[in-house]
């Protein structure tokens, strides 16, 4: 295990509030020791419970205490009490799971709340009408298909080996509880920075309509805690805040601004005119609501931030071939291929220092980039990259049945089933909205290779129409049918090959790489197959290889206009030993500052 999985206990396990983006004063952890018991997936809710499961740690993990694989028959039960503070009173009570493999039932008290399908993405119950004083019993039921299903699951796989991994099933991500006001409430807060224009877009959701004449929205944004733009909106409408002179968020200087949104009552600015008689055009609206009055405090208040950047496809150096630009300039993306596995915690991180570890190593290692391979991360995982300065190529989980993937070279896209493309297209849409707010992420990747790939040029479209504000990989690696901002291929040659050039896309090389290095006494398993794309001995050795390759990647860069490379991986993985890093992060392979006069060139 690595150092942080050694330290963890019930007491510390995810303390940290996990929704950094849209924060309230008042919430309640429900991470650490939960009851656990495997039924037959046919059974009735069990009356005994085996033992004890520390979440939000997977039931196959190591650091949970149970270490004991979910077949596809079985359900995994967790089980708590729990009690709501009395200074929550008159107060609506949700419950949010960060995320659940892979589908699951809540009953409180007894009561069946509601389910969830979708193992990657956060969801919430509003569990008031459920609860009682006192003690409150949660009861959870989970089955997760694995590889027998064609759901998103990413590199999980039934029988693990080679490139694929120990399959994780049940919370994975923190469980808690906040209040919220009875009435009505801030849903959802999306924030999209427009650079060029100088302010930024603010669409605020409640969870119900609310009276559009004396409901209103107040948005603050502050540099610390100067207010540099405030305005007032009906509810409902979208608000744009003026940023003049932006400060712009980059790699090289990540400044992120504070928001606060507000839910508040104000006098109807139209006084007793009819409503039959009021104005209709926007502007005039807007007018009016800028200028209404306050009333009281404010009934909802949540905090977040946000960044001034652009991502976009322009001209570059290269006559014919576009490049890519982080506001507005081209700036080459160096990064690895991170899988964003622990070895014992498989899907989930240890704490928040084990990933501020990484992402540090990799900025001071002269990346500015990561692409996060067909896994979703916690929410604090995105606000570090925002913090720290790390550009995010945010793939969607792929899922598949053998014989629903292709073949490297196969134009065509085997057909999927209409159930395995609505859940496909319901999750990768959850994803963007989940983390549209995060500046770090810079490109959505719809396919790697061509693993459950379909209708590429129609997702590839359709992400785009959903988020312009972001660059869109249809594909990495493989079967290119044209379509997105990319053209991307992988290849793990000794000496990496140049992607043709193309007028109407970047070029990038999606993966390379692969060094494989099985460092002793630093092994997940020493008895199985250790590998990489071309395995040494040897730090001299992999030293020279890296160097060989990376000599292409700049010369691709100077002479041809590559737009980024994305390097075969931060860390090993299980059997896979091509990591900078072991899987345990405590050998580091070729030294930080090696590594960055390696990777100087491409920032020239």
């Amino acid at each position: 295990m690595s150092r942080w999985e050694k330290q963890l206990t019930p007491e510390n396990a995810w303390r940290e509030y996990p929704r950094p983006q849209m924060v309230r004063q008042q919430w309640q952890n429900l991470n650490g020791l939960w009851d656990y018991a495997i039924t037959s997936k046919t059974a009735p809710q069990p009356t005994t419970f085996s033992g004890k499961i520390l979440v939000p740690f997977c039931v196959e993990s190591t650091v949970s205490k149970v270490n004991k694989p979910l077949t596809a028959d079985q359900r995994l039960w967790y089980r708590r009490t729990v009690i709501v503070p009395k200074d929550w009173a008159g107060q609506r009570v949700l419950l949010h799971f960060g995320a659940v493999d892979y589908e699951c039932s809540l009953w409180v008290n007894g009561g069946l709340v509601g389910s969830h399908t979708g193992g990657s993405d956060a969801f919430s119950f509003d569990v008031t009408e459920y609860l009682k004083d006192g003690q409150n019993q949660l009861l959870l039921g989970v089955t997760d298909p694995t590889s027998t299903g064609e759901q998103p699951r990413g590199k999980q796989l039934t029988e693990q080996h080679g490139i694929w991994y120990t399959p994780v099933s049940g919370i994975w991500q923190t469980v808690w509880m906040e209040p919220v006001p009875k009435q009505t409430y801030i849903e959802e807060v999306k924030l999209t920075p427009e650079v060029d224009s100088g302010r930024v877009r603010v669409d605020v959701l409640l969870d119900k309509p609310a009276d559009n004449y004396t409901t209103a929205i107040r948005v603050t944004a502050l540099d610390g805690n100067q207010t540099v733009a405030t305005t007032l909106v009906r509810a409902g409408r979208t608000a744009y805040l003026p940023i003049k002179s932006p400060k712009l968020w980059s790699p090289d200087s990540p400044f992120l601004y504070n928001i606060r949104t507000e839910l508040v009552t104000v006098t109807d600015p139209f006084g007793d005119t009819p409503r039959n008689r009021r104005p209709r055009q926007d502007e005039a609206l807007r007018t009016a609501f800028a200028n209404a009055t306050v009333m009281g405090n404010p009934l909802d208040v949540v905090t977040g931030y946000f960044a001034m950047r652009k991502i976009s496809v322009g001209p570059g150096p290269v006559a014919n071939q576009p490049v890519l630009l982080l506001n507005n300039k081209f700036v080459f993306q160096n990064g690895p291929l991170d899988q964003g596995w622990w070895p014992g915690g498989l899907l989930t991180p240890p704490s928040e220092e084990a990933m501020t570890f990484e992402i540090d190593f990799l900025k001071k290692s002269g990346f500015n980039m990561l692409r996060k391979h067909i896994k979703v991360e916690p929410d604090r995982y995105y606000y570090l990259c925002d913090k720290l300065g790390m550009l995010v190529w945010q793939d969607m989980p792929s899922g598949f049945l053998e014989g629903q993937n292709e073949s490297p070279g196969d134009q065509s896209e085997p057909i999927r089933r209409s159930k395995g493309k609505e859940q496909f297209e319901l999750e990768l849409r959850r994803m963007m909205n989940r983390l549209h707010n995060h500046p770090s992420i810079v490109t959505w990747v719809v396919h790697n290779e061509g693993w459950g790939q379909y209708d590429n040029k129609r997702l590839s479209d359709w992400v785009k129409a959903l988020d312009p504000s972001r660059t869109v990989n249809a594909v990495s690696g493989w079967n290119d049918l044209g379509a997105g901002d990319f053209y991307d291929i992988h290849t793990y040659h000794e000496e990496p090959k140049a992607p043709e050039p193309k007028t109407d896309r970047v070029v990038v090389i999606g993966e390379f790489g692969g060094i494989g290095w099985p460092v002793q006494g630093h092994l997940w398993n020493p008895e199985m197959r250790n590998w990489g794309y071309q395995t040494y001995q040897s730090a001299d050795a992999v030293l020279k290889a890296y160097q060989t390759k990376y000599a292409k990647i700049v010369e691709y860069y100077q002479k041809q206009a590559l737009s980024a490379a994305v390097y075969t991986q931060t860390t090993d993985v299980e059997g896979e030993v091509n990591g900078l890093l072991t899987y345990d992060r405590e050998v580091i392979k070729i030294p930080v500052e090696t590594l960055k006069q390696i990777h100087a060139p491409l920032f020239k």
